[in-house]
């Protein structure tokens, strides 16, 4: 018997996470290698139905490999991966395969799903002008209760904000192209979710949603995200991709922490006691005579397996990198009656500020509102409409953007970093190697001679960011810098932050990166209007759920003017009542006579598709009618009662 949600069974109430479930992903001895690079070899994993896994791990050591294998969409170089009783699986690639002539309606409902394909047969019959199609589509329409699977449709359609419907794929913006993917993979409603990075390109309260949707019991998913805040509260479980081994860790993200720091800690201890053994092995292979005997070799192929394991890889542990960044004057930044505006879309109106030394603003707000604008303004890339924006002589500035920049594809990762520097200041004046920077952003020094062209994409992203520290800027702007990299590169990144003896301003929708790193947030309400909140992400929030209630509870409510003495409530029926109760009867018989002809026009096959979508407009509010002048006739009932008593 498949489990599909919350029910019962023989009168107890069934909960997904108290029972055994069945097996719904089996993974087997999986391997995966690109030329020499060895990616993970011989893992295995079960998810079971209605688990929710996360999988952590460094940019470039198959994150996304793994789960292409998982999805069928790439080879594996041995063992397996299998999806049981015939599971139904929807997979969100980090860059989603569209079709750019397809519209935005046309490319969501254009899975195989049967229900989809039912919707979509529907809407192209009303379109068009064949009455048996229509009355065909409404037919499968309403044996599949295809009503209620349209309405979810529009709502998840409604919570990620796409564009226009009928706007064509290649018209979109990479982001609008990233949730017209999740759309789609959301409304097939498979039995499995494969998930890479979904909360890119959504805003705070498209996440907050998102969170709230995969948290349904009924769901089963495997993802890989870099929001341990989303992480935290959808998944149960992790699966950590180390060194081409897995790691699997039964609890949250701070329980992750906790365990994988146990983890690296043994290791530690183990490969410097093999070291130490090591040494004294050495010593005995220069002094050993060349006859071996049996114990001889068995010492010898000891030694050999020793070498291996005190020559295991562990991350090393990082430095306390504070650099010195160029000095910085009295004067920073200072913005004084600032306005900004695309067209008739304002950004800025009469905006002012002056940063001070060392600040951390963090800046969020919806999708389009001008963050990005503002970080252009700010660094001098625009110019604003009115009021001026005076930079100190001293400031450097360090801009990530989101876009990147293109790296020669047949550079070396070293050759990348010094050419710009070869060498950084520290704060204490003491300097550190380019090759030691780039390990401390994990680039271990192995890859240093690497081909750009052999990175992956969060790779990239890295080294990207790597460059803009290394010109010693003294004002970081980073614009969304949680984007395409790991959570172990971002952990690096907000220790770096944190001791960086210059300003930062930062848009992101990561919540915990914001938490851990903002003073401040500027927060974009819309229409130019920029709020500066003195506190971090989740203060924010707590702030803003605590004004909508207070709000809420002083709104004005819908009162008469002047408030009339209350009168006893009245049981038996008054003359205007009476009147009303007959006319009532008479008022519903001829409604129910009204639907009873509706019905047989709508299935009468002879009405144009716009007389259809007319007559079905106008069935929709016969019900309504009904329901609330029976609701109505009912409580006048109940008081003529009272009036033969």
């Amino acid at each position: 018997m498949t489990l599909t949600g919350w029910g019962t069974l023989t009168g107890l109430v069934f909960n997904p996470y108290l029972c055994p479930m069945p097996t719904l992903l089996q993974v087997e001895h999986l391997s995966r290698s690109y030329g020499d690079k060895i990616l993970f070899e011989d893992i295995s994993f079960t998810i079971n139905q209605f688990q929710k896994v996360a999988l952590i791990a460094r940019n470039g050591v198959g994150k996304t490999s793994l789960l292409n294998i998982i999805a069928g969409k790439e080879p594996s170089d041995g063992g397996s991966s299998l999806l049981f009783n015939n599971a139904s699986c929807a997979y969100l690639r980090q860059e989603p395969e569209l079709n750019p002539s397809n519209t935005v309606f046309a490319e969501v409902y254009s899975s195989p799903n049967e229900v989809l394909q039912t919707i979509l047969h529907y809407q192209q019959a009303l379109s068009g002008d064949d009455k048996t199609a229509v009355q065909q589509a409404l037919t499968r329409m309403d044996a599949i209760n295809g009503w209620d699977y349209e309405l979810r449709i529009k709502q998840i359609l409604s919570r990620l904000k796409l564009p226009s419907l009928d706007q064509k794929i290649s018209e979109l913006s990479g982001g609008q192209q990233k949730r017209v993917a999740l759309a789609k993979t959301l409304i097939t409603e498979p039995d499995f979710l494969i998930l890479d990075e979904p909360t890119n390109h959504l805003d705070v309260e498209m996440i907050e949603w998102l969170e709230e949707y995969l948290s349904r019991p009924n769901i089963s998913l495997l993802m890989v995200t870099h929001d341990r805040y989303f992480l935290n509260r959808v998944c149960q479980e992790i699966i950590e991709l180390d060194n081409g081994s897995l790691y699997r860790y039964k609890g949250n993200y701070e329980y992750f922490l906790e365990k994988q720091a146990e983890r690296k800690d043994n290791m530690t201890r183990e490969r410097e006691k093999a070291q130490n053994l090591l040494r004294k092995e050495q010593e005995w292979m220069v002094r050993m005579p060349k006859a071996r005997g049996t114990k001889a070799k068995a010492r010898i192929d000891s030694f050999y397996d020793l070498k291996d394991k005190a020559a295991q890889p562990v991350t090393e542990r990082h430095l306390n990198l504070t650099m010195e960044g160029t000095r910085m004057g009295k004067k920073i930044l200072e913005m004084h009656d600032v306005d900004f505006a695309w067209s008739d879309s304002p950004i800025l109106q009469g905006f002012s500020y002056i940063f001070k030394r060392n600040e951390k603003v963090g800046i969020i707000g919806k999708n389009g509102s001008g963050k990005s604008t503002f970080l252009d303004i700010i660094t001098g890339n625009i110019r604003a409409n009115k009021g001026r924006v005076e930079k100190g002589e001293t400031v450097q500035f360090g801009y990530y953007r989101q876009e990147g920049i293109e790296f020669n594809e047949q550079t070396r990762v070293i050759e990348v970093v010094k050419s710009i520097a070869d060498y950084v200041k520290m704060s204490n004046g003491d300097t550190i190697s380019a090759a030691a920077f780039l390990n401390y952003f994990m680039f271990p020094y192995s890859s240093h001679q690497q081909f750009v062209y052999k990175l992956s994409g969060g790779e990239r992203r890295r080294l990207y960011l790597v460059t803009v520290l290394m010109q010693n800027p003294n004002f970081l702007i980073l614009d969304e810098p949680t984007n395409d990299l790991d959570i172990l590169t971002l952990n690096v990144l907000e220790e770096y932050l944190l001791t960086f003896g210059g300003c930062v301003a930062v848009v992101t929708h990561d919540r915990y990166f914001l938490d851990k790193i903002a003073d401040h947030l500027f927060v974009f309400e819309g229409d130019g209007v920029i709020k500066d909140f003195p506190g971090n992400y989740t203060q924010y929030r707590e702030y803003a759920a605590n004004k909508k209630r207070i709000e809420q509870r002083n709104a004005p409510k819908e009162t008469p003017k002047k408030e009339k003495p209350r009168q006893p409530v009245r049981q038996k029926l008054t003359y205007k009542e009476k009147m009303e109760f007959e006319s009532l009867e008479k008022e519903v018989a001829a409604l129910e006579s009204e639907r009873t002809e509706l019905e047989e026009q709508m299935n009468s096959g002879s009405l144009t598709p716009a007389e259809l979508q007319e007559k079905a407009q106008r069935y929709a509010d016969v019900l309504k009618e009904i329901d609330s002048k029976t609701i109505r006739w009912i409580e006048l009932s109940e008081k003529a009662d009272n009036d033969a008593i």
